[in-house]
């Protein structure tokens, strides 16, 4: 299983918002993403890996897990390219569980064996790699 962290501005679609999907039973196209290296992190996605859920912008806290259901496909919001191609994919996703305690990005930042974390080094990319230990180390911190 490989981890990931996943970015949404919660005024746009919050973590609440996925666990309400979830429960009714709708899972999430994770679409918009328009940036070659998160397209080809959710390429590389696996069924059942799973992701941190990042408030960006308004709180920038880790908030909660979700888990890949559906590969990689084209995006549905995506123009065709100049050749009819659909360029941009997602992935399908759903709520795990939230974190007893969001994590924030101060605290991340603050936290030596996390200073090399993508979300610190490629902090516009939205869909970044998480190591298992840098997994293990933000689960630990969120209170799981």
């Amino acid at each position: 299983m490989a981890y990931w962290l996943m970015k949404s501005e919660p005024n746009v679609f919050s973590f609440d918002d996925m666990t309400a999907k979830t429960a009714r039973g709708e899972p999430e196209q994770w679409h918009g993403v328009r940036n070659y290296a998160a397209r080809n992190n959710m390429k590389a996605m696996a069924l059942g890996d799973e992701a941190f859920f990042y408030h960006s912008n308004i709180g920038k806290e880790i908030v909660g897990i979700i888990r890949v259901i559906a590969l990689a496909h084209p995006d549905d919001t995506a123009e065709l390219n100049a050749k009819g191609e659909v360029v941009w994919e997602c992935v399908d996703v759903e709520a795990v569980k939230p974190l007893p305690k969001p994590v924030t990005l101060a605290t991340i930042k603050a936290t030596p064996s996390l200073a090399n974390i993508e979300l610190i080094k490629l902090s516009r990319l939205s869909v970044s790699k998480v190591s298992p230990a840098e997994w293990a180390e933000i689960c630990a911190m969120g209170g799981l």
